[in-house]
């Protein structure tokens, strides 16, 4: 006896059936069904009949991501509290409501009671609440009596949060106690910075530059009357610009406030030339920032972060210092780069491990990593041979879980595999080879190269094959491919007018050009050529180095390799300043997209061997023909060769430098000796009994 259970999966319901079969196959009669349907409300019905398509499921989504977020979150504090426990940085009050019973996973370095206590805060028997790090405290008051003493005069106080930036700011250059530090490492853990994948950047347009200004009002002017009662004003900012707007309400009390603004200065085609109008002004516009503006803000930040030479915690407590009033998060400092936090924590530790055995003693680094990785030894191994500093910031707090890998999704090469030997039984076993990615240089130029042999030219006029008399010789077709190599895509237009020479005739009633090529002739239809050498030559011209650059085949590989394998920003400017230490070269490579996760039918190693087939005139080397190839070209040589391929040949081949230039299919058959795809062929000779 066997269950079957049938499932149907909708967007909206999940159908499912159980039957029985007995040991016979017969299905009895204990068979049940149902659905489970997910309710769709009156509002998401309406919407549906207008057209927004977003479903229950869909908001479902929305919140296991958030959900997904929260534990994720939750999970990186688990963790620092187990460390920060081993390590003994945790004040009393803090640990002891945290679990510590290895047995109950669900409260094992997690707060007790759903509690969420605060390090710095300790409850007394009383119920009130004592700040623990008073003494930083008073030390910071002393730099608000010399910076702001009207600020703490007749004993007024200032907020004990703020401890928290002149402790990071301290840790830069003094020592701090172990549960300060605990605290700004907690507080980091919470506050990471954004992190952005190499190629999300939106992209540029270099006739516009959108930039984010913070600007001081200084006058306000009503210029003249305009339409619907509204006034025109000239609004004057401290750096020199005027800002014209017309409004109902006056502006004159703008005088003197700090108003935010979205400058858009609009630049000639070059990215260089600024703009003028007609009085020979700068075209400038200007907008009030959006929500969708937050990237600009952004780099607004980040490049006052840059200028002032400080880290984020040293930003922050002098800016409080030269204005308290000011509000910090949200306004003076909006989301920025992880790597901002990073790079002060970082010397932060440097300098606290100093002053901390904890953090460069070797035993306790051992037994933190064995706290978070009792049973993985090779990932063991691997911190073992870094440091406690390594294992907080990388590994701990700025952690980034990379996503799952689909590679075996992509299909086996039909020609090329790996075998290897089973030691216990000493079977052979083959283990298929994974298809080429299409934005690959091979990729790229196996593709280039089929749609040049394959290209046909036709007279219109009789529609007469005429290839021959554009394309004569091997040196034509290199020319082509030159031609073609460093273009993103082409149609029958550009390739007639620009490289054939051709002009358009009368032929009837339009003008057409006198021949045609064998693909669509739709305008709008362009084919693919080099997308990958295109893209990367566009940035050589951004950092202004030579194309040549691009000719070492093996230089060309590594940067593709780089660019399509490296998604994280801070990895793949290391790598490039590996292959060019240029910031012009590093910056321009840096902003192009990652490369699309499509593939093509054969394995890199299936295509390198038919390319050195497939290639001809200059652009072709016997040296690259492998052994193997070299044996079948022999023997089709002798004329062991199929007799129907023999006929659709075409040609004779006699020498080793015939073959070049030959289309996929014969290419296949030169190479592997079969010109299909389909690895196993079988032949019947009589019918299965």
């Amino acid at each position: 006896m066997k269950t079957i259970l049938g499932l149907d999966l909708g967007t909206n319901s999940i159908g499912w059936a159980k039957v029985c079969v007995d040991d016979n196959g017969n299905y009895t009669r204990d068979i049940k069904l149902g659905s489970r349907i997910i309710p769709m409300s009156q509002d998401t019905l309406s919407n549906f009949d207008k057209g927004v398509t977003e479903s229950p499921t869909a908001a479902r989504t929305g919140f296991r991501g958030v959900r997904r977020i929260r534990e994720r979150a939750l999970q990186r504090r688990e963790r620092l509290h187990r460390v920060l426990h081993v390590m003994g940085f945790l004040p009393p009050h803090y640990e002891n409501a945290i679990g510590w019973n290895r047995e109950e996973a669900t409260t094992f370095g997690k707060f007790l009671d759903n509690a969420e206590p605060k390090l710095a805060w300790e409850k007394q028997e009383d119920g009130s609440m004592r700040f623990l790090f008073i003494d930083s405290f008073y030390e910071m008051m002393a730099d608000f009596a010399k910076y702001q003493p009207g600020l703490v005069a007749d004993g007024r106080k200032i907020p004990l949060d703020w401890t928290l930036y002149y402790l990071r700011k301290k840790a830069l250059t003094q020592a701090i106690r172990k549960e300060e530090l605990a605290w700004i490492l907690l507080n980091f853990n919470q506050k990471r910075g954004y992190y952005q994948l190499r190629g999300e950047e939106d992209e540029e347009d270099p006739t516009k530059r959108e930039e984010y200004y913070e600007l001081k009002v200084v006058s306000v002017e009503a210029a003249e009357e305009g339409k619907g009662g509204n006034t025109w004003y000239n609004v004057t900012l401290e750096n020199g610009w005027i800002y014209r707007r017309q409004s109902k309400i006056e502006l004159n009390d703008w005088t003197g406030k700090i108003r935010q603004f979205i400058v858009t200065t609009e630049y000639e085609k070059d990215g260089i030339t600024i703009k003028k109008d007609k009085n020979g002004e700068i075209k400038r516009s200007f907008r009030a920032p959006s929500e969708d503006d937050w990237g600009l803000r952004k780099k607004r930040t980040e490049s006052r972060l840059e200028d002032s030479g400080k880290t984020v915690g040293e930003f922050i407590y002098d800016h409080i210092l030269s204005d308290p009033a000011d509000k910090i998060r949200g306004n003076f400092i909006r989301t920025i780069e992880r790597k901002f936090y990073k790079k002060e924590l970082e010397a932060i530790l440097r300098e606290q491990s100093k002053y901390h055995k904890e953090l460069k003693d070797q035993n306790t680094l051992v037994n933190c990593i064995k706290e978070l990785y009792p049973n993985n030894k090779a990932h063991q191994d691997s911190l073992m041979k870094k440091d406690m500093i390594y294992l907080l910031i990388t590994d701990l707090i700025f952690y980034q879980r990379p996503l799952k890998s689909k590679k075996s999704l992509i299909a086996d090469c039909p020609y090329e595999y790996h075998e290897y030997v089973i030691k216990e039984t000493g079977e052979i076993k083959r283990q298929g080879i994974k298809c080429i990615a299409k934005s690959n240089p091979y990729y790229q130029e196996f593709r280039l190269w089929q749609f040049i042999i394959n290209l046909r030219l036709f007279d219109r006029a009789n529609d007469k094959e005429v290839t021959s008399e554009y394309l004569s010789s091997m040196e034509d077709y290199t020319k082509l491919f030159t031609y073609l190599n460093d273009r993103k895509e082409i149609n029958q237009e550009i390739l007639l007018k620009d490289f054939f020479k051709q002009k358009k005739v009368k032929m009837g009633m339009e003008k057409e050009f006198p021949i045609r090529w064998n693909y669509i002739e739709d305008k709008e239809k362009k084919y693919p050529c080099n997308e990958t050498r295109h893209e990367l030559l566009a940035a050589l011209d951004k950092a202004g180095i030579d194309h040549s650059w691009l000719d070492d085949k093996e230089r060309f590989y590594r940067l593709w390799h780089l660019l399509y394998s490296v998604e994280s920003k801070e990895e793949a400017e290391g790598a490039l300043r590996k292959l060019n230490d240029n910031e012009d070269f590093v910056n321009a490579f840096l902003k192009i997209k990652p490369f699309k996760k499509e593939y093509g039918a054969y394995s890199e190693k299936a295509i390198k061997k038919l390319l050195a087939v497939m290639r001809m005139g200059t652009q072709w080397n016997e040296d690259d023909i492998c052994e193997q190839t070299r044996n079948r070209i022999q023997s089709i040589i002798n004329g062991d060769i199929d007799e129907k391929i023999k006929e659709r040949m075409g040609r004779t081949f006699s020498q080793l430098s015939d073959f070049q230039g030959l289309p996929e299919w014969l290419a296949c058959y030169v190479v592997y000796g079969r010109h299909s795809e389909t690895t196993d062929i079988q032949r019947w000779t009589k019918p299965e009994i």
